[in-house]
């Protein structure tokens, strides 16, 4: 069947379309009700009864794969390099499993797992889904604060660590922050597990652990028995994941098990292309939901090697890092935000280091995580001479909304769409009144209910958030907070949150499509335009600029271009007339700019800096940059 076929039978045939992909998995008990009838929460697969951790381990095994590689570990800022094949890491799984048997864990309670991006995290992460028990990640050097509202969110039975992370300017100490948090959480774990890292003599760390509460990985594993996997039903929560919330407070969203396993199953084969024996590079953190499915759960359903990369995209060493290890493991399909692209490209403009590595084994350039800009498709498309495929989807969702089906039927890319619906998402534009707008015209991208497999299925410990954060705003639909267009062939283009828009004398601009202009620009690596509060036109643009390295040209001069950029591509009535050069833009540590913080820096308001931030100096740079504009 070829793209429209797959859409089409998704749309109008449901119940047979996931009943065929649900039997793709090796089930203890296959499902015989596909979904029920309530389309705010549909059940998907309510009767069948299955084991994530068995699927992506044991099962691999028992087909005789067992000797293939799961997981390529591969830390240049350590300088460690291991692979753990399907048998070893089943083993290692299992054991651990046991460990936190020993310690009391079952089915249907939780555990958190804050750790660095190591082989240990997700044998973590694996070991907790074979005992039928929810873990909750929280990225790696969170404050202390921010662990501890989600160790009261989550309440878990035992809490899972490290004695420290490993950067490239710096280190973490993981344990003496847990240590903090668990003194501030009201919620008292039973115990805290800890892998002490085993690392060059200047980057050892030696985590104190505390009698009578923490205990060592190490010394557990070599008392503990291997446990088996426990089956669970197909709606039991596989997972927590927390994600910044417009209260302040974290939301924690939900995620099945049977719903998850299936579709992230089919995603690796339709969307990636990736099938048994394959190799993918997916440039992510098991803290994020990238990291969960394609990381961990989706390449290992699929009996694929997965890349585990403790590093940078630029100066571990340097800008060939991706190419390097695209090289050392054939890899077939490379998975990154387009910021780690910007990166690059920045520090390599005319990626002369490409050049020095063997890609012939690598297929596909995969991106997510914010909107891919023209600029810096064409520039990947050039450099690479390969399909370069942007797609959407977000934590809520769990795996991609919008994609080109790689695997089913490649379409025509149009730069600065994420191409069309994938099987299973009736995707709808609307205006702010919940009625549909024509192809073309910008408006509130939203998803027709029910939710396919695999999305988030409710808040944790509050539901009526759920209800009031997605589905309030256009009963019947999912409002994903992105706005965009849907174009006559049914492409969607995703122009940023909805609360991205400037409205500039009554004229209501994207600032994703002025980003793509000033992107344009031959002498910009990466850019962000937000809007400034004005007293004459409500608000009025203003574009942050990094300026590609070796680049002669003054402030005044860049600012002229792009201003005149602008206005050739947008109109006058854009009214962008400042552009400040910044060494950088203040990001999350998965990649996204921080643009609520940095309208508040151009506004001159008070702002919290963010646990997510991954460079907390940027935001002072500029301000100073501000101040010196005027």
């Amino acid at each position: 069947m070829n793209y429209h076929d797959h859409y089409q039978q998704a749309l109008h045939h449901p119940q047979q379309f996931w009943q065929e992909q649900a039997s793709q998995l090796a089930w203890y008990k296959f499902p015989q009700q596909i979904v029920s009838s309530d389309e705010t929460a549909p059940d998907w697969f309510a009767d069948g009864q299955l084991n994530i951790s068995y699927l992506a381990l044991d099962f691999h095994v028992e087909q005789g794969r067992g000797e293939q590689t799961a997981i390529f570990y591969d830390s240049p800022v350590t300088g460690v390099k291991q692979a753990y094949s399907y048998a070893e890491l089943k083993d290692q799984v299992a054991r651990f499993a046991g460990v936190l048997k020993k310690q009391g864990v079952q089915k249907g309670d939780t555990v958190v797992i804050y750790m660095p991006m190591i082989p240990q995290a997700a044998i973590a992460m694996l070991a907790v889904a074979r005992l039928g028990a929810i873990h909750s990640i929280v990225f790696g050097g969170f404050a202390a604060h921010e662990l501890a509202i989600r160790i009261d969110d989550a309440k878990p039975k035992v809490i899972i660590s490290a004695s420290h992370g490993i950067e490239v300017t710096r280190l973490i100490p993981y344990k003496p922050l847990l240590d903090k948090a668990l003194q501030k959480a009201s919620h008292k774990p039973e115990c805290s597990i800890i892998y002490q890292r085993q690392v060059a003599p200047e980057l050892q760390v030696e985590a104190q652990l505390q009698p009578g509460r923490d205990l060592d990985w190490d010394s557990a594993m070599q008392h503990a028995t291997d446990a088996d996997p426990v089956p669970v039903n197909s709606a039991d929560p596989l997972y927590i994941l927390y994600t910044s919330g417009t209260t302040g407070k974290p939301k924690g969203v939900v995620r099945d098990t049977g719903g998850y396993a299936v579709a992230l199953h089919y995603s690796m084969s339709a969307i990636y292309n990736c099938h048994a024996g394959d190799v993918i590079f997916t440039a992510s953190d098991v803290g994020w939901v990238v990291g969960h499915s394609y990381i961990v759960y989706g390449p290992l359903l699929a009996g694929c090697s997965t890349v585990l990369y403790e590093g940078k995209p630029v100066f571990t060493p340097d800008a060939g890092a991706f190419w390097r290890v695209c090289q050392d493991y054939k890899v077939k399909a490379i998975f990154a935000a387009p910021t780690a692209f910007r990166a690059i490209r920045k520090e390599d403009p005319e990626a002369a280091l490409l050049e020095q590595y063997d890609l012939s084994v690598l297929e596909t350039l995969f991106m997510a995580g914010e909107r891919l800009d023209p600029p810096t498709y064409q520039w990947a498309s050039d450099k690479l001479k390969r399909p370069v495929i942007d797609h959407w989807w977000q934590t809520e969702s769990g795996w991609p909304i919008a994609a080109n089906l790689t695997g089913i039927e490649r379409l025509p890319v149009k730069p600065g769409s994420a191409t069309v619906p994938v099987p299973g998402y009736d995707i709808q534009v609307l205006d702010d009144s919940g009625g549909p707008v024509k192809n073309g015209e910008q408006g509130n991208i939203a998803i027709k209910l029910p939710l396919p497999p695999g999305c988030l299925t409710t808040i944790w410990n509050n539901p009526a958030r759920y209800q009031s954060g997605y589905l309030r705003q256009f009963p019947g639909f999912y409002a994903s907070g992105d706005g965009g267009y849907k174009d006559e062939d049914g492409y969607i283009f995703i122009m940023g949150r909805t609360d991205d828009v400037i409205n500039v004398a009554g004229h209501r601009l994207s600032t994703g499509e002025m980003e793509e202009v000033v992107a344009s620009h031959p002498a910009v690596a990466e850019c962000c335009v937000v809007a400034k509060q004005d007293s004459l036109k409500g608000q009025q643009p203003v574009g942050l600029v990094i300026m590609k390295n070796g680049i002669d040209m003054s402030a005044e001069q860049l600012q002229q271009e792009l201003v005149a950029l602008v206005r050739e591509h947008i109109g006058a009535l854009a009214c962008f007339k400042i552009a400040v050069p910044v060494k950088r833009l203040p990001k999350t540590r998965s990649g996204k700019i921080l643009r609520k913080i940095v309208r508040s820096i151009v506004d001159g308001e008070d702002y919290q800096v963010p646990s997510t931030i991954d460079d907390p100096d940027s935001l002072k740079e500029i301000e100073a940059a501000l101040e010196n504009t005027g």
